[in-house]
């Protein structure tokens, strides 16, 4: 074994599979005694479904489930803007309104593929690094026990002291094209229909912290009464409740992602706000970000030097969706009279304009994410390193057709260049798809992110070696 994953979630399980079809040795473990069986998440962003699609756990998600249309905002009770997703038409990858758990129905079957058994029922109780020691990844969810036995602080703050939320199965004579919000004084109230079901809807509102624990069928009675308070919506008849929660929303950010040979990803790492669906989306984007590095460690090509620039990738922008969701739960909440009045007045009438919905959507699918400030990032004319690559058309250099991200993940590719400069890259990397272009050559990095850019091979061998920094001999020189 030279992994150990703690944490049988959509971030670990994707984890695993980025590193399994590397043939790096990975146990996955998670104390649960199986798969969860409510579904939490129900959307994947863009940049979610680009991952999935690399890591070949996509599967038919895109044939069985739909495209989110949006929300349709109400203040007062009154229809005021229908919020929709606008995705740019550009890029071939979309969102999809999903469950969490066909997502990690169709992470499991790729793993069976890869030969990579869940252990369950299995809780990890102490860590003792030495130079021996393999290597160990937290991806055990807010109160991850990997976090807290390797000493990484985890502060932040309350964001909303109480929602209540529930997975019914109601008869409800409303659109289910749409979700719902209901903007009142007293707070918000959201309702969206579940994909899958005809009759399943998933409601959520915040309310006040009095102290009181709530029962699955008290949370139900109270969001039946908050649908005539806030909403004005006394007619759905709820036959069954599916799942039910009470939860706070806090802002966490761990003070490292790395400890030695212990890493974090996905909400061990940061949580924040539900509201926008980033949760899930971040942390398999993590995973995927580690994953080729942690495998270009564990098979030599890469010295662990390599691992900081993850942390230093990803907690920049896991820190920017922390600030956004935050932003954005406060002012929805209304918490204060003056954000009540920007919330009513200003920002949801603005929602419903297409310029400002082609914005949102696209801020929220993360396919604008680019490194090119870290580490491995660089300067030039775009793209430069550090930013990501579309997906489009190419061509293999014996002609046959191909996507550029059906050729990545866990391979790299080299677009365009020529024999020498493909093979310093096979020489540091193993292997790399090599396709047709023209002008400079882009060698892209597993994840879809530029690495480096130009036409000689000196100059890529130099980018490599001082971005993968292996120990001992250097084994990129001919």
């Amino acid at each position: 074994m030279d992994v150990l994953i703690v944490g049988a979630g959509p971030t670990g399980m994707a984890l695993a599979c980025g590193l399994a079809a590397q043939g790096v040795g990975v146990r996955l473990v998670d104390r649960a005694t199986g798969p969860a069986e409510t579904s939490r998440a129900n959307i994947l962003h863009a940049r979610g479904v680009e991952v999935l699609d690399r890591l070949g756990a996509l599967g038919d998600l895109r044939e069985r489930t739909l495209e989110p249309a949006g929300m349709r905002m109400h203040v007062g009770g009154r229809p005021i803007a229908t919020m929709r997703f606008l995705p740019d038409r550009r890029e071939r990858t979309q969102a999809l309104f999903v469950s969490q758990a066909a997502i990690e129905a169709e992470l499991r079957r790729r793993l069976t593929e890869l030969g990579v058994p869940i252990h369950w029922g299995t809780e990890i109780t102490s860590l003792d690094q030495n130079p021996r020691a393999d290597w160990v990844v937290g991806c055990d969810g807010a109160r991850s026990t990997v976090r807290e036995l390797a000493g990484i602080a985890f502060p932040g703050v309350p964001v909303a002291e109480r929602f209540l939320l529930a997975d019914v199965r109601a008869d409800w004579d409303r659109d289910r094209s749409v979700s719902a919000g209901w903007y009142h004084r007293d707070g918000m109230l959201l309702a969206m229909p579940m994909p899958g079901e005809p009759d399943l809807w998933r409601l959520m509102a915040d309310v006040p912290h009095d102290g009181e624990r709530l029962a699955p069928e008290q949370v139900v009675d109270r969001l039946r009464q908050l649908l005539a308070e806030r909403a004005g919506q006394s007619e759905i008849g709820i036959r069954e409740t599916v799942w039910a929660s009470v939860f706070r929303i806090h802002r966490r950010l761990a003070a490292d992602y790395r400890r030695g040979r212990v890493l974090l990803a996905g909400d061990a790492a940061h949580i924040h706000s539900p509201i926008g669906g980033q949760g899930m989306n971040t942390g398999i984007g993590d995973a995927e970000n580690l994953a080729w590095k942690l495998g270009l460690v564990v098979r030599g090509l890469a010295g662990p030097e390599l691992l900081d620039t993850y942390g230093a990738e990803r907690r920049p922008l896991a820190a920017d969706v922390l600030r956004n969701t935050t932003a954005n739960t406060r002012l929805l909440l209304g918490e204060t009279a003056l954000t009540r009045f920007l919330r009513d007045r200003v920002v949801v009438p603005l929602l419903g304009i297409p310029a400002v919905q082609r914005r949102a959507t696209r801020v929220a699918s993360q396919l604008w994410v680019t490194y090119r400030r870290g580490p491995l990032g660089g300067r030039g004319p775009a793209p430069r390193p550090g930013d990501r690559i579309p997906d489009g058309e190419y061509q293999r250099t014996d002609g046959t057709r191909t996507r550029l991200h059906a050729e990545l993940g866990p391979e790299w590719a080299l677009v365009g260049g020529s024999a020498e400069l493909s093979a310093v890259a096979r020489t540091a990397l193993g292997e790399v798809a090599w396709l047709r272009g023209e002008g400079d050559a882009l060698l892209i990095r597993p994840d879809a992110h530029l690495a480096w850019r130009g036409d000689d091979p000196a100059a890529l061998r130099d980018r490599l070696t001082a971005m993968l920094r292996p120990p001992g001999v250097d084994t990129m020189r001919p």
